[in-house]
């Protein structure tokens, strides 16, 4: 880990900014087609880094465009059960948004772009949420094109299935030192004031 501490790090440093992603119904609910395994767990462990984050705290939600431009009509005709309308409920976070945070909605894999960037200006990213080998490994991979410092808490993500989640931060790995692997207590435990 490479200073990105959610209480604050160096002291001429701002605290990293957390970029929680897709934490939506439906990727939690059972009977959806995209339902991910270990949802429940990587959230609660998000809910644990939004109390100790001492910088802006972004919540990212995929949201399906109904122009299906290009691939994505082939996209959604693989998945046809997710082709909800954008005001659906499907798409709702799943977890409390506070009045500080922020709410991005975008109809791509990555959230990384304008707006993110405008967000995060000036600050590391620590990155969590689902899906581990899709949508969080595509923002992942922008941000670090862009020269974003990002560390990823990998117990508090989840993937399509265990061996995609482990893949995909095995892949995430290799791609240090811009990507920094951590786990949630060694942020919470960094953030907690000294005794």
């Amino acid at each position: 880990m490479t200073g990105a501490v959610l209480g604050g790090g160096r002291a001429d440093a701002r605290p990293p900014a957390l970029v929680v992603i897709d934490m939506q119904r439906i990727f939690r609910d059972p009977g959806s087609q995209w339902s991910t395994g270990g949802y429940d767990a990587a959230a609660d462990r998000i809910g644990r880094l939004v109390e100790v984050s001492a910088g802006p705290v972004i919540w990212t939600r995929f949201v399906r465009d109904p122009a299906e431009l290009g691939s994505w009509r082939a996209y959604y005709d693989r998945w046809s059960a997710c082709r909800e309308a954008p005001d659906s409920t499907a798409w709702d976070l799943t977890m409390p948004v506070r009045p500080s945070d922020s709410v991005l909605s975008l109809p791509t894999f990555s959230k990384w772009g304008d707006e993110l960037a405008a967000l995060t200006e000036g600050r590391d990213l620590v990155v969590c949420g689902v899906a581990t080998d899709c949508c969080v490994l595509s923002t992942v991979l922008g941000a670090v094109d862009a020269g974003k410092q990002v560390t990823v808490v990998t117990d508090a993500c989840a993937g399509a299935t265990e061996e995609a989640h482990d893949q995909a931060v095995a892949l995430m790995g290799m791609l240090a030192p811009m990507v920094s692997l951590t786990r949630t207590s060694e942020l919470v435990g960094a953030a907690a004031p000294a005794a």
